[in-house]
């Protein structure tokens, strides 16, 4: 199947909890065994000056400042309302 003798599509599958046919079997094997291939690729590349990091640019909040802001009208917030009773929205009873 790969040339990748470290790869075994059967327990790969299993995992995946996939039923594979023997032709999806000789097809995801090639192409996991390319995928080895390219990581092995990757570890042969010199990151000792390297910092690791989880992300490739610093994260920084982006968040507005949380600053109060006059909010709806009880006229504005009922205008879509289906129903309103007492400057409420009325919503029929889910309780006896």
């Amino acid at each position: 199947m790969s040339e990748t003798p470290e790869l075994n599509i059967d327990r790969v599958a299993e995992l995946a909890r996939i039923a594979l046919t023997p032709a999806e079997k000789a097809e995801y094997s090639a192409q996991l065994g390319e995928v080895l291939k390219h990581i092995e690729q990757l570890k042969q590349v010199d990151v000792s000056g390297v910092e690791p990091s989880a992300h490739a640019f610093a994260v920084e909040n982006v968040w507005a400042d949380d600053v109060a802001q006059a909010g709806l009208t009880a006229e504005a917030a009922l205008q879509n309302a289906p129903a309103q009773r007492d400057n409420m929205i009325a919503v029929p009873k889910v309780v006896e």
